[in-house]
């Protein structure tokens, strides 16, 4: 028996996840960009990272077609920036906190973690195409990560590395 869309949506909202902001520049410089909590290491040797891009996204040309993009690891203070880029029809980029960071991509300077990646592969993954980025450069700051569980972001809590989680 097949599985309830609705049901696997409810049973993925308990997993966590990392919110992340994905960016890149196409051929005619114009920035693109896209929040994602499906992201993941893949590899140590070579340093591989995966996210998921869903195919009808307004993005999603953009990014299978890039030579490089950087995600960006937001900071527990970053929650406002994921809603931004979560969202069509709207700039992205009018808020101005995106700064050219790493090889001049667009990103956040107060981000936890910042990885510029070469697209290495585009997979199919039923809706959704998971780009595999293989990273090449990147930067950490100190600041705590930002967490998406039960459909709210949430920041670690307690000492560095706590598996506590507070809303």
């Amino acid at each position: 028996m097949p599985v309830e869309p609705a049901a696997f949506t409810r049973a993925m909202t308990r997993v966590p996840g990392p919110v992340t902001i994905a960016t890149t520049v196409d051929a005619a410089d114009r920035a693109w960009g896209f929040t994602a909590t499906s992201f993941t290491s893949l590899s140590l040797d070579p340093p591989l990272v995966s996210l998921a891009l869903g195919r009808t996204a307004s993005t999603h040309a953009a990014f299978v077609a890039a030579d490089t993009f950087l995600v960006s690891v937001l900071a527990h203070d970053q929650a406002e920036v994921a809603r931004r880029f979560a969202h069509s029809g709207t700039d992205r980029f009018a808020a101005g906190d995106m700064r050219p960071c790493e090889r001049g991509l667009p990103g956040l300077p107060g981000a936890a973690a910042r990885l510029v990646c070469s697209l290495q592969a585009v997979l199919p993954g039923g809706d959704h195409s998971i780009l595999v980025g293989r990273v090449e450069e990147v930067a950490v700051t100190d600041a705590a990560p930002l967490v998406y569980c039960d459909r709210s972001f949430t920041r670690l809590s307690g000492q560095a590395g706590s598996p506590l989680l507070s809303a």
